[in-house]
């Protein structure tokens, strides 16, 4: 695009349709008329209602603590290695943060191992954990099938492991032998992103959806994010972009340049399975003329990292995430290894769905559920 102001009118239609703009008092009747208007036309009225309400609840930042509140007192004296999938990866990197503050407040040791983002890096931080001999291995954010001889071995020699995003379901999984893996669940992920464009389109978008089919937990993830936006006969998925997240750096400045210039105002929403996409978009977004709280309004289906956040925040490319509760499931982690050095089984518990936007963001930049380390400090009698 040559210049702004095509896509300056898209983002100012893209807003009234959305029903954000201040509205006076003689006018606010024909804005919510033309809002009904445009999701029947759409023909999911009901579809976009259910969103709506989805989206209000999942958007409150006050919500009660739901997870564990008994279990077994603190074992002392425990090591753990954290074997990262990356350290650049921000989803990554912010449990590592929660599970090394965990740790200390329960008296263990944390040793992080950076896999470096690659098959051969990974198995090789793996390796190295092994030969230290740790108390406790835990898994962040790779698949256990890319490690199947260093599961095998951590097994045998009854190495518990807890795993951070590695399956695609949470819980304890015996094929691979984990003792849990520590997740939302990626349905309610995908469904949630999914309501977020179809309530705030009103049933009428243009979408790209950014994934990286070689991992099947992100594949899984954004073909669900595909169906629940073809619920509605108004929303288009334009695109179906597959960009590996170890290229994401290197392609998506092309990628969003060729997507602008092929579908121009049509693109309207994007949902990525990773936030890593859009820190990587924006500069190929205001090369096009993108206005940066205009259309295409950018949607993330995880982590919801502090930079996720902070774009949000600013209103810089970037509109919505799903994030994960990254500090929180880092204490999770060590809880639920506690419960493994005790012969417990796991807790079972499921972090909560939570939509970040601008009007709900915090001065901390990440998702920090309310009271659950006074709640696991208490179960471990610290």
């Amino acid at each position: 695009m040559s210049n702004s102001a095509p896509r300056l009118l898209l983002a100012a239609g893209a807003i009234m349709a959305l029903g954000l703009t201040a509205c006076t008092s003689g006018s606010s009747e024909s804005a919510a008329a033309g809002a009904t208007a445009a999701s029947a036309e759409s023909g999911c009225t009901d579809v976009v209602a259910s969103a709506k309400k989805a989206i209000d609840a999942a958007s409150k930042s006050d919500a009660a603590w739901d997870g564990p509140t008994t279990g077994p007192k603190a074992v002392d004296g425990k090591t753990l290695v954290y074997v990262a999938q990356s350290m650049t990866n921000p989803g990554v990197a912010g449990v590592a943060k929660g599970l090394q503050e965990a740790a200390a407040a329960i008296g263990w040791n944390v040793k992080v191992i950076d896999g470096l983002g690659t098959p051969a890096g990974i198995q090789s931080a793996f390796s190295q954990a092994l030969t230290t001999k740790p108390d406790g291995i835990v898994i962040g954010g790779f698949d256990p099938k890319t490690t199947a001889a260093q599961v095998a071995e951590a097994n045998a020699a009854k190495i518990p492991l807890a795993a951070w995003q590695a399956l695609s379901t949470p819980g304890p999984s015996t094929d691979p032998l984990l003792f849990t893996n520590i997740t939302t669940k990626v349905e309610d992920v995908a469904k949630i992103s999914a309501d977020f464009v179809i309530a705030k389109s009103n049933g009428n978008a243009g979408v790209v959806i950014f994934t990286d089919s070689s991992i099947p937990f992100a594949e899984g993830k954004s073909q669900m994010i595909k169906k629940e936006l073809e619920t509605c006969p108004g929303i288009k998925v334009l695109e179906y972009d597959n960009v590996p997240l170890s290229d994401v750096s290197a392609r998506m400045p092309q990628e969003v340049s060729s997507l602008l210039s092929k579908h121009n105002e049509a693109w309207t929403y994007s949902v990525a399975i990773n936030d890593v996409y859009y820190e990587n978009a924006a500069a190929a977004l205001r090369a096009g003329g993108v206005k940066a709280d205009g259309a295409p309004f950018n949607v993330g289906a995880g982590d919801g990292d502090s930079s996720a956040l902070q774009r949000i925040k600013a209103g810089e490319y970037q509109t919505a995430t799903v994030p994960s509760p990254l500090k929180s499931e880092g204490w999770q982690i060590v809880d639920e290894l506690n419960r493994a050095f005790n012969n417990q089984p796991a807790s079972g518990y499921v972090p909560q769905i939570h939509v970040s936007t601008k009007e709900n963001t915090t001065a901390t930049d990440a998702w920090d559920p309310v009271g659950y380390q006074d709640a696991y400090l208490k179960i471990w009698g610290k």
